[in-house]
């Protein structure tokens, strides 16, 4: 099996392989005399898309912050930071359990300013946000191919966030099918075709062909190719269009015709600027489908970003795990980056 990196270290791992701009050049001869100068060393690019991340998410962070400028922990301070995580989409569920845990940690750390304070909702943050982070696993019992259907609403990035997607797997080694399941956008399989084109990789097509056709057609041309991941580009849509959400669940139940164990994962893509709005639609996709694992976009915007902490406690109160494999804050190729619960949180307080 293989996994898509979990921590920043595993992903280094990875682009230096596959990368070779990013490799670190051959230490010096130890015998040689006088050595040139060392050019200034480049930012690494996880940091600098860190550096991104929290330029997208300096909205919440500016708002949470300014809760610690003061001198004193008092009721002011917590009143404050409530109002804060409110604003920044964290819910009201996940606002309290946040203030009962951080009330909980300076109670037991004794401690005596903001500053300390802050970086205990830190680790406060970061615990929540754990469950989501976990690594995207390639790779099947029977050795067929690991099955991607990728549902989100229009405007989500969906279709992009697949051509992103398919670029990280296919550097890490493994070969991609696509299926332009997303009939019913007149562009989508153009766009898709653009992705495949840029990526090197096949894709299964139909002109207005039904969308379940189209994905049985590739789960089995990508388990007779040997292909090791095949991805579904299924229709953007509202949940509140029942009869599209209807058709999802038919390309589910066809799926599985072609391979009991498929859809190995049911990834939903939501756009980080919609605040609770992505609560809202996670919820009614998982009832529909039975989510897997999310990839949550665009955080380079006007993102509050404390949805997540909303997603992770929505999460912990059914009792199971919903990860967030991918977080993206660009439209580049390497913008697309593992999820870390540490990172993200201190993103979030920056």
């Amino acid at each position: 099996m293989r996994m898509i990196p979990e921590t920043p270290q595993m992903f280094s791992l990875i682009k230096k392989k596959f990368f070779a701009s990013g490799e670190t050049p051959p230490a010096a001869d130890p015998v040689a005399a006088d050595p040139p100068p060392a050019a200034p060393a480049e930012e690494p690019p996880r940091q600098s898309w860190l550096s991104r991340l929290r330029l997208g998410l300096r909205k919440t962070g500016h708002a949470l912050s300014s809760v610690f400028t003061g001198t004193q922990i008092d009721e002011n301070l917590y009143e404050e930071l409530e109002a804060a995580l409110l604003m920044a989409d964290a819910g009201t569920q996940a606002t309290q359990y946040l203030l009962d845990d951080l009330r909980r940690r300076v109670k037991a750390t004794k401690a005596t300013t903001p500053a300390e304070v802050k970086g205990l909702l830190a680790d406060a943050i970061t615990e929540l946000l754990q469950p989501l982070q976990k690594p995207l696993t390639i790779g099947t019992a029977d050795g067929g191919p690991t099955v991607l259907m990728v549902a989100g609403v229009n405007g989500a990035g969906k279709t992009t966030t697949i051509g992103k997607l398919t670029w990280h797997l296919s550097r890490s080694g493994a070969s991609v099918l696509l299926a332009a399941a997303d009939t019913f956008r007149a562009a989508a399989r153009e766009q898709l075709g653009v992705w495949a084109d840029r990526n090197t990789v096949e894709i299964v097509s139909q002109a207005g062909g039904d969308p379940a056709a189209v994905s049985f057609d590739a789960v089995t041309a990508g388990r007779a190719r040997g292909r090791d991941v095949v991805i579904v580009d299924t229709a953007g849509r509202l949940p509140t269009q029942l009869h599209l959400m209807e058709e999802l669940k038919k390309i589910k139940r066809v799926v599985q015709k072609a391979d009991p164990a498929a859809p190995h994962e049911v990834l939903l893509v939501i756009d980080g600027n919609t605040g609770q709005n992505a609560l809202a639609q996670v919820k009614a996709f998982d009832a529909a489908l039975t989510l897997t694992g999310l990839v949550v976009t665009k955080l380079d915007g006007t993102a509050k970003g404390g949805v997540l902490a909303a997603i992770a406690m929505w999460a912990r109160e059914q009792g199971r795990q919903v990860p967030v494999y991918f977080i993206g804050v660009g439209e580049q190729l390497e913008d697309l980056q593992t999820f870390d619960a540490r990172e993200f949180a201190s993103a979030l307080l920056a």
